[in-house]
């Protein structure tokens, strides 16, 4: 394919843009060449600046679970803006939105709207902290929970893609608060639990991860994570960012059959606009500024265009909740389309799968948790990555990010891109 429009407007917004990219993992680096710029999308398709149709498997890291400019929410946002698109007072529909995301997921009682899932997160810990009156939390390594300080601690994703998952600019008072656990390894977190006795207030998680590839938790780490905080009198944090609303009608939380203490929203909420939010029962909740002392706040939290967008897209998977399975279907067939075509070639590899997640890892051993994860060739995912994207195939340009499918992929357009696969030299 010809990428020069894309080539030659990279280069000019290398100029006038840090890395010529507002978000790092755009930028190619783990894959090497020029990013795509997108000129317009619909369903399942990407049409890129210099007139090429790419199939997506990003869906703009997973918020377009129905396809892109899927139409009902594309007019509600219309409808709405010709109203106004920011008045910094409350609107009505904020809380019809706020009451259709609670009767669909359980556990919760009340929910905050912010901007993002970092800001969604960032403040899930702060309200964590301010409940319980206690400073240090626990991670993952491998798990990303956005760019705020007390994240970027080996987070995943763009951050490994770098090399430099301690960044700069986060302080060692702020990194003596965060814990580094290893997924899937119920021993490391009691451990710290041990050696920081009565000091933690959360440990955060992404229960399904998505930011070192798609990884699966065991049932015995899942539910060990529970009893652990429910017996020490720690907040289990559940970064629902990429599940929620995904997986089932009720996220991670319906479908690992664990209840949280607290859960973080974006991606889908939004129907492909700016939104976060977060959520718990009331008494923790409450906490929250205006009734309580934790203070969080944002001028365009529950902007009327988001809220309008989330609203068209909640209310379409409520009132059809077989996507969940149509999309299930999709991604187990394409896991086994891939499977069968690397196995004819001889290539190691491993293939991690749930509900609409998945991720391809070039390497022999199973990928559990971000060591394993990080051990996959990378060389390898270099040649599979161009290879398809040359086929007309847009998969995540970063070994250590998941595939989101959304349900205007035709079994058509999975037969194309397994056929693909068998076309390209790895």
């Amino acid at each position: 394919m010809i990428y020069q429009r894309s080539s030659a407007l990279f280069a000019e917004a290398k100029n006038y843009i840090p890395g010529g990219v507002n978000s790092p993992v755009r930028a190619f680096k783990a894959v090497g060449g020029d990013p795509i710029f997108v000129k317009e999308a619909k369903g399942a398709y990407l049409y890129d600046e210099d007139g090429n149709r790419l199939i997506d498997y990003i869906a703009s890291w997973g918020p377009l679970i129905l396809g892109h400019a899927y139409e009902p929410v594309i007019n509600a946002v219309i409808d709405k803006a010709k109203k106004g698109t920011s008045f910094g007072m409350p609107t009505e529909i904020e809380t019809q939105l706020a009451q259709l995301a609670l009767s669909m997921v359980p556990n919760i009682d009340k929910i905050r709207f912010v901007n993002s899932g970092t800001e969604a997160c960032m403040s899930a810990v702060r309200l964590a902290r301010g409940y319980t009156g206690k400073d240090k939390i626990i991670k993952f390594a491998g798990c990303y929970h956005g760019h705020s300080d007390s994240f970027l601690i080996q987070a995943g994703s763009g951050a490994v893609t770098f090399g430099s998952p301690n960044s700069p600019g986060v302080t060692q008072g702020t990194a003596k608060d965060t814990l580094l656990a290893t997924y899937n390894d119920l021993d490391s977190v009691a451990t710290l639990v041990a050696a920081n006795k009565d000091e933690i207030a959360a440990i955060i998680i992404e229960p399904i991860a998505g930011n070192m590839g798609c990884i699966v938790p065991t049932e015995k780490f899942i539910q060990g994570l529970r009893n652990i905080c429910t017996q020490e009198g720690i907040l289990l944090i559940f970064d629902e960012v990429m599940t929620g609303f995904r997986l089932a009608k009720g996220g991670a939380q319906e479908v690992l059959d664990i209840k949280a203490d607290i859960v973080t929203y974006g991606k889908v909420i939004g129907g492909g606009l700016p939104v976060g939010a977060f959520a718990a029962k009331a008494e923790i909740m409450d906490y929250l500024a205006p009734d309580g002392p934790v203070y969080q706040a944002g001028t365009l939290s529950g902007n009327p265009l988001a809220m309008s967008a989330g609203l068209a897209m909640l209310t379409a998977l409520n009132d059809n909740p077989e996507v969940f399975t149509s999309l299930q279907e999709k991604a187990a067939y394409l896991h086994k389309g891939i499977a069968e075509v690397l196995t004819n070639k001889g290539v190691d590899h491993q293939i991690n799968r749930f509900g609409s997640m998945i991720s391809v890892h070039f390497t022999d051993e199973p990928v559990v948790d971000f060591s394993s994860s990080a051990k996959g060739n990378n060389e390898t995912f270099k040649k599979y990555f161009h290879g398809m994207l040359n086929k007309g195939i847009y998969l995540p340009p970063s070994a250590f990010e998941s595939y989101f499918l959304n349900d205007a992929l035709s079994y058509a357009d999975l037969d194309e891109t397994i056929n693909a696969l068998k076309e390209i030299v790895l």
